[in-house]
C-alpha cells in the first residue's frame, strides 16, 4: 500500500511539473502583439478559442496532435489564446487545459470589453466567430482562418506556409 501511495505521489508530481512547463498567463492585447512580433523565422500558429465553445473544444485534440508532431521543430510554435471570461481562468480554463493535456502556452486575453478594438487588428475580416486561427512569421500575418480546422487541414496550411 505504501508503495502505491508513493508511486501515485511521484506520478502526480511529474504530471504537475509537465503542465507547469508551459506558460499560463492572463494578458492584454498589447502583450499579444509582442508575442507575434518576433523576427525569429518561427511560424506561430495562434488559435483563439474558449472552453465553452463546442467547435473549439472539438478541434483541440487535432491541434495538440499536430503540435506533438511538430514540437521538435525550431521553426514552429503553437499558442492558444483563450477568450474565456477572466473570472473563469483559475476555476475553468486552467483545469480544462490540464485535463485535456493542452501542452502549449496558453494565454487568456483579458480584453472582452475591447473586442471591437482588437479583433480587426488581428484580422480586418474577423466577424467574431471562434475558433479562429492566425499564422504569423517574422511579425507578419500570413493567413487567418475563421472556422474549425481539422488535423489534415492544419498540417497542410503549416506545410504550405513553411515553404513560403
Amino acid at each position: 500500500m505504501r508503495i502505491l501511495v508513493v508511486s501515485l505521489l511521484i506520478l502526480l508530481t511529474v504530471s504537475v511539473s509537465a503542465q507547469s512547463a508551459f506558460k499560463r498567463e492572463v494578458i492584454k492585447f498589447e502583450e499579444y502583439e509582442k508575442l507575434i512580433d518576433k523576427q525569429d523565422d518561427v511560424l506561430y500558429v495562434i488559435n483563439f478559442w474558449a472552453n465553452w465553445c463546442p467547435p473549439c473544444v472539438k478541434e483541440l485534440p487535432d491541434f495538440m496532435a499536430v503540435n506533438e508532431k511538430m514540437s521538435s521543430r525550431k521553426d514552429f510554435k503553437m499558442i492558444l489564446v483563450s477568450v474565456d471570461n477572466k473570472d473563469d481562468w483559475q476555476s475553468d480554463v486552467i483545469p480544462f487545459a490540464a485535463e485535456n493535456k493542452l501542452n502549449v502556452d496558453i494565454y487568456l486575453l483579458d480584453e472582452l470589453r475591447r473586442m471591437n478594438y482588437w479583433m480587426p487588428r488581428v484580422d480586418a475580416s474577423w466577424k467574431g466567430s471562434i475558433p479562429a486561427t492566425v499564422f504569423y512569421k517574422n511579425g507578419k500575418k500570413l493567413k487567418f482562418v475563421e472556422k474549425p480546422l481539422h488535423k489534415e487541414e492544419l498540417e497542410t496550411i503549416i506545410n504550405q506556409l513553411n515553404k513560403s
